[in-house]
């Protein structure tokens, strides 16, 4: 029983997102004690038969709810609103799986920027000007229909430092969060007035400008969409790993798994905790949701659930050492199916991180990944002067 009402109910309806889809939603009727007055709380859907004519369709069971309805305040996840709200429309919901129109969404920038081809696949490498850093990626939109996930590789020098970043964006309910994230993030890092006096700082201010500028970009739109972020940023020989969302970071020191980021669930204690005393609450609908409706804790974007599900991201730094072999961002579509330790032993086994990024993302899929796979890993070298790799490969 949720906190502070007096019984649940259910009753489920079919809801027309069009293009010929059918979808089962089940409402949660909430019916509060005293002065709370009832309110509507979608808890599931299902999708039920679609006819695509796409050779790359797929059912998983999921979908985008467009025909949603909701009160007047647009906020779900609130626990007894005070006021008996009829159900209004509100289209674009956005769902932790939903899928983005565009199909050819993960993009790069170094070492040229490349359109992913029909087969949904980009594979490449770049190499720091230092000689310090050896980085390959791979991004295989997979069996979805559609490409949220996007990913950076960036560099630049202020006062004489030299930053590498790395990023990866899993966008759901839409690819626009995350594609924002990919043209917006590192740009306000590097105009933080204190990135390299309290880099921490930077980049808290920054995960949270950049999250509010894209509320700000999206205000008009019935668009609702989110995206993760998983960044790395190399300062010297600091690095520091910044987190918001369930991609993941995990870096192999003398050949030892550890996990620089801690996925944000809702199921979290402290997570829970934090959600429940911001006035939401989180509900079991075949995995723990916001509102029962996101599988995710913090997130960019995420219009509807802002109250609850914050973009302010965990931070921690490593000193880059003989140690320290190399890093591996990757987005949920890696972790679903590959475990920490089982990452790193594959990725071992290849010294090219691109070959190690290519690995990784077949094996997820063999494995029965089901989601878009993206991974980047970054190679530490402890010889500045090594020979530079072939050039970079796209593969489709």
């Amino acid at each position: 029983m949720i906190r502070g009402v007096s019984s649940v109910k259910r009753r489920t309806s079919y809801e027309n997102v069009g293009c010929g889809c059918m979808i089962l939603v089940e409402f949660l009727f909430v019916c509060g004690k005293g002065d709370h007055r009832p309110d509507w709380m979608v808890c599931s859907w299902q999708e039920g038969n679609r006819a695509e004519n796409s050779a790359h369709s797929t059912s998983d069971g999921e979908g985008k709810v467009k025909s949603l309805k909701r009160g007047k305040d647009n906020k779900l996840g609130v626990k007894c609103p005070s006021k008996h709200r009829r159900v209004k429309a509100v289209a674009g919901m956005m769902v932790d799986s939903g899928r983005a129109v565009n199909p050819r969404a993960a993009s790069h920038v170094l070492p040229r920027k490349d359109q992913v081809g029909d087969g949904g696949y980009a594979t490449g490498r770049w190499r720091s000007d230092d000689g310090k850093l050896n980085c390959g990626y791979s991004s295989f939109r997979g069996k979805r229909v559609n490409m949220e996930d996007f990913f950076d590789v960036k560099s630049a020098k202020i006062d004489g430092q030299t930053i590498s970043f790395f990023g990866i964006f899993d966008g759901h309910g839409g690819s626009r969060a995350a594609e924002y994230l990919k043209e917006h993030l590192f740009d306000n890092l590097m105009k933080h007035p204190k990135f390299l006096t309290d880099i921490k700082l930077a980049i808290n201010e920054s995960y949270q400008r950049t999250d509010s500028d894209f509320l700000d970009a999206e205000n008009n739109t019935s668009r609702d969409d989110g995206s993760t972020a998983s960044t790395a940023i190399l300062v010297g020989k600091h690095l520091y790993v910044a987190n918001v969302g369930d991609s993941r970071a995990v870096i192999s020191k003398a050949g030892k798994a550890i996990p620089l980021s801690d996925d944000h669930k809702p199921n979290r204690i402290d997570e829970r905790k934090r959600i429940e005393n911001a006035g939401g609450f989180v509900m079991w609908t075949g995995t723990w949701r916001v509102g029962g409706v996101l599988a995710m804790s913090r997130a960019f974007g995420n219009r509807l659930l802002k109250r609850f599900v914050v973009a302010e991201p965990d931070i921690q730094v490593r000193v880059v050492d003989h140690e320290l072999e190399f890093l591996i961002l990757a987005s949920d579509g890696l972790w679903d199916v590959v475990k920490n330790e089982d990452a790193v032993s594959l990725a071992r086994l290849e010294e090219d991180p691109e070959a190690a990024a290519r690995k990784l993302t077949e094996v997820a899929f063999s494995r029965g990944s089901a989601d878009n796979i993206t991974c980047i890993v970054v190679r530490f070298l402890t010889n500045k002067d090594g020979v530079d790799p072939p050039p970079a490969c796209v593969y489709d």
